[in-house]
């Protein structure tokens, strides 16, 4: 921005902060008789001086310390609260009093980790130093405001100043206290194949959360939280998110305490971390991402999608478009060879696919990856299926050109490098590299185990591999694929100091290969978090293709992540996953939705009527791909709530519609579909007609007729005149 018409940072006699974005405003400051950090308020814009709150009465159980709202709760002093963090030494009590701070223009990196960016002119900084003089303990709150998507950005850096080494249990990347209010909470849960399905429940007296041990963030539960009334919806009412930075173990606590404060904190999983500094030593926490919304739900989404997109994707396909791709892997499965590889992407270039991707089956030596026992970590071709290794047949291919943009197909490959099949050579050379806690068994998952990233040894064994798969040939996308949780580990450290090590792995590559778009898998949507994000600007959203149930998860990880960041398929039907029957337009509009559109089929097997229809609708996606990469989401309707779910994409004059019929409801009349984010006075061409006001489209909205189950409709509009004066009757 060209300037700033707000105050970013107001510091007030050095001891009261306030971080300022366009609605919101985060204020805390130093309590004069104890040193702590207390918070003041979280939400819209305030200005000027705040009350003070009336001293509650203390008479009973809990002293004042409890009763508090708390910036940085410790342990051990009166507080019986959820700690932001928790030391053990000789003893389980912190005393991080205020210190000092200082301000940074622009944004610091983490070190290690994942982290937004930003210069001075996106993003303010300010360090609050901590110190514990009792136990020689420092701990540093950074805090970035980034006052486009009012959003506030927090991590914390605890270092051992002492002489003898203590043990970091617990910590919290943020912890906020609000005030007595009636809350509920949202948040995304599921399983393999039913990721990030949205959860609403309300907030009681007591802990509630969830977490992930399982190592990584896990299709169980993923890292976002969002704080609402119970009268907020989707676009309406105050809603607060929060984002963890972060792909490993994590824990979002809530608790209601006694005097009906509510405390949110989100960090590392303390089932698995207990982590030693020694003197001098550091641990920083992930970065949690904070916004604040007045207009529901959909606010928080839009301020994490413009962050994410622009402040945390390092790639340069972020918001490029995205080429059109074919996956073998429901095409084939294991059953590969060089001949069929070539026909399917023959096939492919003909009906307008860019990309080609050979998925899993296509290495191994020894042990030929011929089914899922074997081959993981031998990253060599299969000698019995390509004689004369990838490189010729990635000249072939690519060399094939795709029908209507007469430009070369591009080629990409599977890989899932951080893992190993004990029936490999790899296993039999370095069995100690697995992640085991000898004298348990290694139990495998998917017949593969875990290679221990935390050790160096592995890391650039990894980035050695990968390296050179991508020189061996014209290789320009690599999807990265990871099958299985954490069992056995040597200690809890592990998780953590895994992460660390796979991150390091991942900024080599990405650096080393910055032409190649890079693509996060785990069995689906099982690591689909901004941690990823940072390296790769897409990830598969589900192993389920099912149009239907991608609805369900679409819209539900869109609470969080940018449709750029999401992958969608046309896949053949009856599905594989599902067995249900959809019609390819509604497949074809569902899989639109997303950054990345492909196929995941085999052409030759697909009706001549489909295959007819499908370079058409290729031609399609190519249209809508800049809106939906660039463009802000509002969700018009939900699958949860409605029978025809709806969401609109806005960027610039353009805008695209997409709107489903799940059932088809006889001899009733037809909803209408209300837009949002238009501009009331301006004018706007709907799919060539009009023009129609942005107020009517808003207020009384567009009708469309679907004839049988699973209708569905791509709208464009387009604005052509703004500030209509004067809009009639």
């Amino acid at each position: 921005m060209a300037s700033k018409p707000y105050h970013i940072l107001v510091v007030v006699d050095s001891t009261a902060f306030a971080l300022n974005g366009k609605s919101v405003s985060y204020r805390f400051h130093v309590d004069d008789s104890t040193g702590d950090l207390l918070s003041d308020h979280f939400g819209g814009s305030v200005t000027g001086a705040i009350p003070t709150d009336p001293t509650p009465i203390v008479n009973g159980w809990i002293g004042m310390s409890g009763r508090i709202r708390r910036e940085f709760p410790d342990q051990g002093r009166g507080d019986f609260r959820s700690p932001a963090i928790r030391i053990r030494q000789s003893h389980i009590i912190s005393a991080l009093q205020y210190d000092s701070h200082t301000v940074v223009k622009g944004k610091p990196a983490l070190p290690g980790l994942p982290f937004t960016f930003g210069d001075e002119c996106d993003v303010t900084t300010i360090v609050i130093h901590l110190f514990d003089k009792y136990s020689a303990v420092a701990a540093d709150l950074m805090y970035s405001v980034f006052p486009k998507y009012d959003a506030i950005v927090r991590s914390v850096s605890v270092t051992n100043k002492g002489t003898g080494s203590i043990v970091i249990e617990d910590l919290a990347s943020l912890s906020v206290d609000f005030p007595f209010e009636d809350f509920d909470m949202i948040y995304l849960s599921g399983e393999w194949a039913r990721e990030t399905h949205r959860r609403r429940r309300r907030i009681d007296y007591g802990i509630q959360g969830f977490r992930s041990s399982s190592g990584f963030s896990s299709h169980s539960h993923n890292p976002f939280l969002a704080l609402t009334h119970p009268s907020t919806t989707e676009s309406q009412g105050e809603a607060w998110g929060f984002s963890l930075i972060y792909t490993g173990s994590f824990a979002v606590n809530v608790e209601k305490c006694p005097q009906g404060l509510t405390r949110v904190q989100l960090g590392l999983d303390s089932h698995q971390l207990s982590w030693t500094l020694g003197p001098n030593e550091t641990l920083t926490s992930p970065e949690c991402v904070s916004v604040y919304s007045k207009d529901g739900l959909g606010g928080i989404s839009r301020s994490l999608h413009g962050l994410y997109r622009n402040h945390l994707i390092r790639s340069k396909f972020g918001t490029d478009n995205r080429p059109v791709l074919l996956n073998s892997w429901e095409a084939l499965y294991f059953n590969i060879n060089s001949h069929d590889v070539y026909r399917i992407a023959e096939e492919s270039a003909s009906l307008g696919v860019k990309l080609f991707v050979l998925d899993d089956g296509w290495f191994g030596k020894e042990y030929p990856r011929i089914n899922d026992t074997a081959g993981l970590g031998d990253w060599i071709p299969n000698p019995a299926r390509f004689p004369n290794g990838l490189a010729p047949l990635v000249k072939d291919i690519t060399a094939l050109e795709s029908v209507q943009s007469s430009t070369n197909l591009r080629f990409g490959i599977w890989i899932e490098p951080e893992m190993v099949n004990t029936k490999s050579s790899l296993y039999h050379d370095h069995p100690e590299w697995a992640l085991h806690a000898d004298p348990y068994p290694r139990t495998e998952q998917r017949n593969q185990l875990i290679l221990n990233l935390a050790l160096p040894e592995v890391q650039d064994f990894i980035i050695k591999s990968v390296s050179g798969i991508l020189r061996s040939a014209n290789i320009t996308y690599v999807k990265w694929d990871h099958n299985r949780c954490m069992h056995e580990t040597p200690s809890p450290t592990i998780h953590h100091a895994y992460m660390l090590g796979l991150y390091r792995v991942f900024e080599t590559l990405t650096t080393r290969f910055p032409d190649v778009l890079w693509e996060g898998c785990a069995s689906g949507g099982g690591r689909f978090d901004p941690g990823i994000m940072q390296y790769f600007p897409q990830i598969w959203t589900s192993d389920n293709t099912d149009a239907v149930a991608r609805i369900f998860i679409q819209f539900g990880t869109s609470l969080a992540y940018p449709a750029s960041s999401m992958c969608g398929h046309i896949s053949a039907v009856p599905n594989h996953q599902t067995g249900r029957t959809v019609p390819l337009a509604f497949r074809a509009h569902v899989a639109m939705m997303c950054g990345s559109f492909g196929l995941e089929l085999d052409p030759g097997e697909i009706p001549p009527e489909e295959k007819a229809a499908i370079p058409d609708l290729i031609v399609l996606a190519e249209k809508v791909n800049p809106i939906v990469l660039a463009g802000d989401m509002w969700r018009l309707s939900l699958p949860e709530e409605s029978n025809c779910p709806a969401v609109l994409f806005i960027l610039g004059n353009q805008a695209v519609l997409f709107l489903y019929q799940l059932d088809l409801k006889v001899n009733h009349a037809l909803p209408r579909v209300k837009l949002q984010g238009l501009g009331p006075q301006d004018l706007y061409f709907v799919d060539g007609e009009g023009p129609y006001s942005g107020a009517m489209l808003m207020s009384l909205g567009l009708q469309y007729s679907f004839g049988a189950d699973y209708g569905s409709k791509v709208v464009f509009l387009e604005k052509v005149f703004s500030g209509l004066l004067n809009l009639g009757g």
